[in-house]
């Protein structure tokens, strides 16, 4: 039975149209729809919707089905909906009264956020695990390499000096503003919707400060109808925060490809990290690199996705912001494989000090004989006019 279901029969073509791929989705909340439902049962005991009875057998089948869930056996079919329908209709079968008694005081539209939320939550705090495991990464790869020089380029034409050490902690830096970034975002998604229905209220007084405290939430997101504006507006705020780490991987990954290439030599990928050609046997493949560097365009456009449904919606729910759902996990999941794939890369990483020292060519230090002149009491315009000379090309 479904959450909405009436007396009358829904045409199959619009059931499938719009259930979507909500019922595989889904799959990724059935724990977080259990524990958020948990807190909601033990609310309803405490405004005396249900019994201590009644409560402690819910709390029991919830728990079972979270149990069922990490075998990977409590799956939800396109006729259930969603995960909520699924939850549901099982405590029904098992409880029979109390099982009908549990959507009390609560709309699936909140229901669907509050699960959303302890997913983001937990998601963001993973995210922010492997950004510290990059930056462990790139720190045990300048600590290797530091001292290595190798050239700098602007306009991708040599420029001055510079290191591994230098390039590694380019990147070590913006990690930390992207792991500043994410925690931002996550006190941001740090609300607890749990208890304003639909986006209008209840006609029923509940207890939301002991839900949120219950579900680990630091606040209640107390207006109802921002708690349904809100949606969409966080999840394209997580997505910029991914999209952010992205950028820098895609930025590595360009770097580590331009740079192990022959014509420069000053980074090797190892065989292990490196595919082949079908019909050229002497290629080794970055795919690995180029794959990083084209998901980050993955990840941004998942945020233009949700950014474009949410735009021109009246305040309050409309179903377009189902769609908002599947964006947001895929952008999770993209960064994640991301930045693991990278954190693998820089441990097979090396540096080719020759071929480094090659490439540091006399023209790299002209910046440095400009200033010598300089420290000798020659004006810096003379001083750059005279190097510049040594320079020109016929």
């Amino acid at each position: 039975m479904k959450l909405w279901e009436k007396n009358y029969d829904l045409n199959k073509l619009v059931e499938k149209f719009t259930v979507g791929d909500d019922h595989l989705l889904d799959q990724k909340l059935v724990k977080y729809d259990c524990v958020a439902s948990i807190a909601h049962v033990k609310m309803l005991n405490k405004i005396g919707v249900l019994t201590k009875n009644e409560c402690d057998s819910l709390v029991k089948v919830l728990n079972e089905i979270i149990e069922l869930d990490s075998k990977g056996v409590f799956l939800i079919k396109q006729e259930d909906e969603d995960c909520h329908t699924a939850i549901e209709n099982y405590l029904v079968k098992k409880l029979g009264d109390a099982g009908k008694k549990i959507h009390t005081a609560r709309s699936r539209n909140d229901q669907v956020l509050t699960a959303l939320r302890l997913y983001y939550k937990e998601e963001i705090k993973s995210v922010i695990q492997s950004v510290d495991s990059l930056s462990q990464a790139l720190g045990s790869f300048k600590k290797k390499y530091c001292s290595v020089e190798i050239p700098g380029y602007t306009h991708m034409r040599k420029a001055m000096p510079s290191s591994v050490g230098l390039w590694a902690d380019a990147f070590i830096e913006s990690m930390n503003d992207n792991k500043q970034l994410l925690l931002d975002v996550c006190k941001l998604v740090d609300q607890s919707p749990l208890g304003t229905g639909a986006g209008y209220g209840l006609p029923i007084k509940v207890d939301q400060e002991m839900s949120a405290e219950l579900l680990g939430f630091d606040k209640v997101q107390s207006n109802p109808i921002y708690v349904q504006n809100s949606r969409g507006k966080f999840e394209s705020s997580i997505l910029h925060a991914l999209s952010q780490i992205m950028f820098d991987l895609n930025k590595m990954a360009s770097d580590l490809i331009l740079f192990s290439m022959s014509e420069f030599g000053f980074f090797e990928l190892t065989s292990e990290i490196c595919t082949g050609s079908s019909i050229m046997p002497h290629k080794k493949n970055p795919d690995v690199l180029e794959l990083v560097r084209a998901k980050y365009h993955n990840v941004v456009s998942c945020e233009f996705e949700i950014k474009s449904i949410i735009g021109n919606l009246i305040s309050g729910y409309s179903r377009d912001l189902q769609l908002t759902k599947k964006p947001v996990m895929d952008g999770i999941e993209i960064t994640k494989d991301c930045l693991a794939v990278m954190i693998l890369v820089l441990g097979c990483l090396k540096v080719n000090s020759e071929q480094c020292k090659k490439g540091l060519t006399e023209e790299l230090y002209a910046t440095e004989k400009l200033y010598e002149l300089i420290k000798k009491g020659v004006p810096f315009r003379e001083a750059y006019k005279k190097i510049s000379e040594e320079y020109e090309t016929t």
